[in-house]
Parts: structure tokens; sequence; C-alpha cells
């Protein structure tokens, strides 16, 4: 592992559980799952640490942060068990998942100013591509707007209301009479944003994270608000991989 140690490096499990505000048991949780390297043991059977031990938990800590515990758990036994090239690929991953989670932001980001002109835009007129429902339908049970009705007034046709519904962008109720799709507020938000994003080039798949996180947000306005929050836990994020680099780093050069 590395360098030849002193009896006076030995550790007990309560002085790196101190060092990090940990429990003893917590420690030995991190030993079993790999986090940690194997303690040797006293002829009484009581673990003994190293400063090995103390750096994997530095390192596993810092990671955690940037990677989430699952990924920082995965690194470090695949550190342990030898195999740095898999540590290696599993750290890659996080940083490309931080890439894509960059392109989504400025994809919100970019969808929202191209929906800013919806709040000032009159809502298209009704043309052939509406449908016309029986009388029996024309009014929701509890509000809405049918599909037919929709269409006629987004210029699209009830099929392609039908594909974005199976592509995950909108999510009607039924109506319990007629059994006709109901488009309530949010999913008429939904359906305008969807069309304005499809007539800027987005391709479905694109679309739906973003009505998704839309409609998390609870709207375009509260999401528009929390881009800045949004902006600072990815880059608070960014931050805490480099933390965690450092100290992976560092075990590394220790273990040799």
């Amino acid at each position: 592992m590395g360098r030849n140690l002193q009896s006076g490096d030995r550790l007990r499990p309560v002085d790196l559980a101190r060092g990090h505000g940990l429990s003893t048991q917590a420690v030995r949780n991190y030993e079993e799952a790999g986090i940690l390297p194997s303690a040797d043991r006293t002829p009484h059977g009581h673990r003994t640490y190293t400063p090995l031990h103390a750096a994997a938990l530095r390192a596993f800590l810092a990671l955690v942060p940037g990677h989430g515990h699952g990924t920082a758990a995965s690194i470090m036994r695949a550190v342990n068990e030898g195999a740095v090239e898999e540590a290696f690929r599993l750290v890659d991953e996080s940083h490309v998942q931080l890439l894509d989670d960059r392109r989504t932001l400025r994809a919100v980001e970019s969808a929202l100013r191209d929906l800013a002109p919806l709040a000032h835009e009159p809502a298209p007129v009704a043309g052939p591509a509406a449908v016309r429902v029986p009388a029996s339908g024309t009014a929701p049970e509890a509000g809405g707007t049918f599909i037919g009705t929709l269409a006629g007034r987004l210029g699209v046709r009830p099929a392609t209301l039908r594909a974005w519904e199976r592509a995950g962008l909108l999510s009607p109720r039924r109506d319990p009479l007629t059994g006709y799709r109901v488009y309530d507020e949010a999913d008429v938000r939904d359906a305008r944003m969807a069309h304005q994003l499809r007539r800027g080039g987005y391709p479905l798949e694109r679309i739906a994270p973003l009505i998704a996180h839309v409609r998390s947000a609870g709207g375009p306005e509260p999401l528009e608000a929390a881009l800045g929050d949004w902006h600072g836990r990815l880059s608070a994020r960014a931050r805490a991989m480099l933390s965690g680099a450092a100290e992976l780093e560092a075990y590394l050069r220790m273990r040799g």
C-alpha cells in the first residue's frame, strides 16, 4: 500500500470517527461496504486503522457532494479493489451528467425566451384541423378543453396532440361521460409550450424534460425565478467535484 506504517500510525475507530463527526458504527459500515480498505485486527479482535484509512474516508466524504453517495461509494470500492480505471470511468460519467445538466439548463433558458412572446400572442384561430365535438360533449364535466378545440386553437391536428401525449409532453384526463381527452389550464399551457418549441426546431425528446421542469416549478414564471438557484447548484456541484478529485488523488498517491 505504498509505505511502511509504524505503531504510532495506528488509529482506533473512534479516532477516525471523531475527526469527521461520524459514529464508530458508521466507520465500520464504510469498511464493510468496501469504501475503506480492510482494517487489521488486534489480538483481541479490535479494528485498527491507519492514515491510509483516514485518507480514504476523507476522499469518500469529499466525493459525496459532487457525485452522490452511491457513485462515491462505487468509486472508492473500485480504487480499493485495484480497479482504478473503473474509478476514473465513474468520475467521468459524473462529469458527463453535470455537462448534460448544464445543457438542459441552457435549453430551459432558451425555451423560456422563446415562450415569452406567448403571453402577448392571441390564440390561433381554429382552422380545418379542428374537430367538431358532439353536443353532449361540448362542456367537459369539470371544465377544460377537448382535443378538437385545443388542436384548432393551436392550428395543429388532433393526431399531433395525441403524439405529444405519447411522448410524455401532455397528460390530459378523460371526461367520465364521453371518454374524450380533457385538457385543463396546465395542459393547455404545456401544449402551447410544446407547439412553440416544435416551431423553434426542438425535437420531442428535448421538449419533454423542459416541460417536466416547468411542471415541477409550477409554471414558466416560477421556473424562470429558480434559474439563478439552478445555476448556483450546478456551480457548487462542479466545485465539489474538484474538491473530491483532490482528495481522491491524495488517496491514490498514498496507496502508491
